[in-house]
């Protein structure tokens, strides 16, 4: 009976953009010389046995001798299903060790990941932050990487980072010798500040109030106005007046844009909120993930920043209707034949839409021709379940020619900023006891320990919806505006202020049915 002869490496794959990890086992048996790969494995993972039969060669590391016995490589859990090239490193390792069996202490004391060349270099693979959170979770206490994505490693606390350049460095580091190991690549330069400043907006006192809203409280924001009234100006900006990224959130925005393979070489931490545009001839896998296998769209790339849809009715229907779950759930489940990922997707929501086909309802600037029918039609396009998830519809009307030839700034994001930002810390030790984060994502149990009117703002809200025709979210978002409103006043008190201006931000909801423009 032919002898087997069996060895083991780590590495991981990504479910969505969290690591799981792979026990790589090969093993080398009697019969034809043959390369075999078990698991589930992808097709690019497939095709890295004839990477890794060069790649060992040109290491030294497999021998003619030794090339002719079978090997057989299985990658398990056999029943997730492995994509990428960064079981390449993992991969050539296992059947290293093999022929060199003082390689197999070391191996179960740290993870790889890597794409693996033909000439044995290794180079960088998507998905390194949550390969090395994977490992840290396990009990591992390393992990093999290319320097280029070292610091993206490191950014996981209590794992040793091991950068390698080549297939017999990283053999080298595991046999003990640490001069084996690469140096650092120089920290690339802090990306350059953003200059978009709300300072910048001319006039337009509502919308500016309604964006620092937005900011303060995590609330979606709808802005209605003719061509050239400073919608996508405003939008821009948003990011200027959030407060900055926690390390936890630091955390998985990198984790989420490693997996998309979007972080720079060198990077540790992503420091800035993103602000993910997608245009409105984006398919549906490419705005919400999903494809084979499943990889992060716009909602979830926006995470913990602002995703901004820009005209938003020429959007195709299911498009919109596709982001109802992550507006109201935070997440993005893909559902396909092999299994269910889930993508976070907690983002800050601005749209941006005119009032009628041509823009100029209402505007003054130019007579709007669109028939009545014609501008139903156009606001059809956006559903009354999608209007409900947006807290905030403001007008936005176009830029009084005084306001255009003022010389005197705005207020700067800075200064709003601050506001923002101590609005924030009060919501966020205040809602901690009901297990919420900012307004914006109150349960509707939680309004009513957290979000309780004064008696006379609790029959305005009742005139209200009575008079609007408000749907019960709708009412339930009003209450959360109101109580950042109050928040940004420093007031413990949801007062009749607060709730007549909440009430205002509800610009689609008139029970006429009139748009904006036509009152």
């Amino acid at each position: 009976m032919a002898r087997v002869v069996l060895a083991k490496a780590h590495g991981a794959a990504l479910l969505g953009v969290t690591g799981i990890l792979v026990e790589v086992e090969a093993a080398r048996v009697g019969g034809l010389p043959r390369t075999a790969i078990l698991g589930q494995a992808a097709i690019e993972v497939r095709e890295g046995r004839e990477r890794l039969a060069v790649a060992l060669r040109a290491a030294g590391l497999w021998t003619g001798e030794e090339a002719v016995y079978p090997v057989i490589l299985n990658l398990a859990p056999a029943g997730l299903r492995k994509a990428g090239t960064g079981l390449d490193l993992p991969m050539c390792l296992a059947v290293a060790a093999l022929t060199d069996r003082s390689l197999a202490g070391a191996l179960r004391k740290v993870v790889a990941t890597a794409e693996v060349g033909l000439d044995g270099r290794l180079r960088p693979a998507p998905g390194t932050v949550a390969a090395a959170a994977a490992a840290r979770k396990a009990g591992f206490r390393g992990i093999l990487v290319p320097p280029e994505t070292a610091r993206e490693a490191g950014a996981v606390e209590g794992l040793e980072v091991l950068p390698v350049e080549h297939l017999a460095a990283a053999v080298a580091v595991l046999r003990g010798r640490r001069e084996a190991l690469a140096p650092l690549p120089p920290e690339p330069p802090p990306p350059p500040a953003r200059d978009l400043d709300l300072a910048d907006v001319r006039g337009q006192h509502l919308a500016r109030r309604a964006l620092e809203v937005a900011a303060a409280g995590g609330h979606n924001l709808l802005l209605v106005g003719p061509p050239g009234s400073g919608k996508t100006m405003l939008a821009r900006r948003l990011p200027s007046i959030l407060p900055p990224l926690s390390r936890e959130e630091a955390l998985e925005v990198t984790r989420i844009h490693s997996a998309a393979g979007l972080v720079p070489p060198g990077t540790a931490l992503l420091a800035h909120r993103p602000f993910r545009a997608p245009h409105h001839g984006a398919s549906l896998a490419g705005l919400v993930g999903g494809g084979v296998p499943p990889r992060p769209g716009e909602v979830t790339l926006a995470t913990h920043g602002v995703l901004f849809l820009d005209e938003l009715p020429e959007f195709p229907r299911a498009l919109l209707e596709a982001l109802r779950q992550p507006l109201e759930d935070g997440v993005v489940a893909v559902v396909r034949a092999a299994g269910r990922v889930v993508f976070p997707a907690r983002f800050v929501l601005v749209a941006a839409m005119n009032p009628c086909p041509c823009g100029w309802l209402g505007s003054g600037v130019r007579t709007c021709r669109c028939s009545p029918r014609l501008r139903q039609r156009y606001r059809g396009r956006v559903s009354g379940p999608l209007l409900d998830r947006i807290d905030l519809h403001v007008e936005v009307p176009a830029v009084r020619p005084e306001d255009l030839e003022s010389r005197a700034p705005g207020e700067p994001s800075a200064r709003v900023r601050e506001r923002v930002a101590a609005a924030r810390r009060v919501q966020l030790e205040r809602n901690r006891r009901v297990g919420a984060g900012p307004n914006a994502g109150l349960a509707p149990g939680a309004l009513s320990e957290v979000a309780r009117p004064v008696p006379a703002a609790a029959r305005l809200l009742r005139d209200a919806l009575s008079r609007l025709g408000l749907s019960a979210r709708s009412r339930d978002r009003v209450l959360r505006v109101a109580r950042t409103l109050a928040d940004l006043d420093a007031s413990e008190r949801i007062e009749t202020r607060h709730v007549a201006e909440a009430v205002r931000y509800r610009v689609l909801d008139r029970a006429s049915g009139a748009g904006p423009g036509e009152r």
